[in-house]
């Protein structure tokens, strides 16, 4: 009989090996990510409206390099891009104290993101590859719960920097950071390296279509990563309009976050149970659905309350966008576990980030834009739009399935042979 303690933690060592990693490489990325506002415009002297350009500009290039990106984890191996990236994650840091106007932010911020991409696909491809069935998306759901605790714990060792109102700790940030982050690539140096994870060109991949010609995949990921927008409303659209369309105080914001956070650490494996099929992966996609719609009728109707009424509305509108969050994510391990094909997992991972990025681009102006100046008629469109694409995720699914049956099956039988 499982302890109430052992019930939170991953089954298997790996799974707590990677649960571990999860925890040390989110809590670099939240320790520069709190004070980095702070960071690029008193210490490298931009503008808010560089930064913004400087990351738009990053995002434009990841999402051109993504597959590319994928296919070369497939030709390494998933562990060692996964390594070697880790590391220069970790090197890259240690240039920020360097950057000097937007140039050289540009340049480390491409590089970063590019490396960050790279990184994804071969952390990726090696997790759907050492986990299999309902362990895969379990252990998925430990790690992403992992990673809530360490950005959390990042959060309040930048919070801590920020304190201090010193720039000398400020531009100490990004080299403790890099400090973390070697630590993080030294732990996945030391993960086990399996060979069906390592060689995966052996097995097929030179036979297989790419996974741009896989357009029900493609349309998929469309779809999944506007679902996945709700961390646009949960990160920026929510607290704006708490903060200028209503009555509720900005301390709340604190205290929304933190819900997020706690929620997400202990409800991301519940919500994760029977992902690990299509159908299964196809409803907790609706259930994401749902609940963000759920979410943007709540709060559309606090422009119009007051007090106590307001607040109470607006935390529960948050607590629905988490649902959508947590569901979301569940949704999509499983559609990419089983719709990519074994041989390209890494270009398929590339694939997968395509739509997420193209969403991280579009949906915070397009949705600020309809919530604050459209008010309740914005909010049903925004609604509708994700209702759209929850619609639509599952023909793309259906598309992608026979497509793999289609190419995968005989590539198969003529390996094993």
């Amino acid at each position: 009989m499982p302890s109430p303690v052992t019930r939170f933690l991953p089954t298997t060592p790996l799974a707590r090996s990677l649960s571990t990693q999860s925890i040390l490489s989110a809590s670099g990325d939240g320790f520069f990510l709190t004070g980095n506002a702070v960071f690029f415009t008193q210490v490298v002297g931009l503008s808010a409206a560089q930064v913004g350009l400087g990351l738009t500009l990053a995002g434009v290039v990841t999402f051109f390099f993504a597959i590319p990106l994928g296919r070369l984890t497939d030709r390494v191996g998933a562990k060692r891009v996964w390594g070697l990236t880790a590391l220069a994650q970790a090197v890259l840091y240690l240039l920020w104290p360097l950057a000097s106007g937007f140039t050289s932010f540009l340049a480390v911020t491409i590089a970063l993101e590019l490396v960050v991409t790279a990184s994804r696909s071969g952390r990726g491809a090696y997790t759907l590859s050492v986990f299999s069935g309902a362990d895969r998306v379990r252990s998925l759901a430990f790690m992403r719960s992992a990673r809530n605790i360490g950005y959390t714990l990042g959060a309040l060792m930048g919070g801590l920097a920020l304190a201090t109102g010193s720039l000398s700790a400020i531009r100490a940030v990004p080299v403790l950071t890099a400090g973390i982050l070697g630590v993080n690539a030294l732990l996945v140096s030391r993960l086990p390296v399996l060979d069906h994870v390592e060689a995966p060109a052996a097995r097929g991949g030179l036979f297989t279509p790419s996974a741009l010609r896989n357009h029900g995949f493609l349309a998929m990921t469309a779809c999944d990563g506007v679902i996945s927008t709700n961390q646009v409303l949960l990160n920026v659209v929510i607290p704006l309009w708490l903060v200028e369309q209503t009555d509720a105080p900005r301390v709340l914001l604190a205290w929304l976050f933190g819900t997020n956070t706690v929620l997400a650490v202990l409800l991301q494996v519940r919500a994760s149970r029977g992902a690990e099929t299509i159908p299964g992966a196809l409803r907790a996609s609706r259930i994401s659905g749902a609940f963000f719609m759920l979410s943007c009728l709540i709060v559309l109707v606090t422009h119009d309350t007051v007090g106590w009424v307001t607040i109470a509305l607006v935390w529960v509108g948050h607590v629905t966008v988490t649902g959508a969050e947590l569901y979301q994510s569940a949704g999509h391990w499983g559609l990419v576990a089983e719709l990519s094909d074994p041989a390209r997992r890494g270009e398929y991972q590339g694939a997968a980030q395509l739509g997420w990025t193209a969403g991280s681009v579009w949906a915070p102006a397009g949705y600020t834009f309809l919530a604050i100046n459209w008010g309740t008629p914005g909010w049903l469109l925004i609604g509708a739009i994700v209702v759209l694409a929850t619609v639509g995720i599952h023909p793309a699914t259906r598309a992608a399935e026979r497509h793999l049956e289609q190419h995968i099956g005989p590539v198969e039988a003529l390996v094993k042979g």
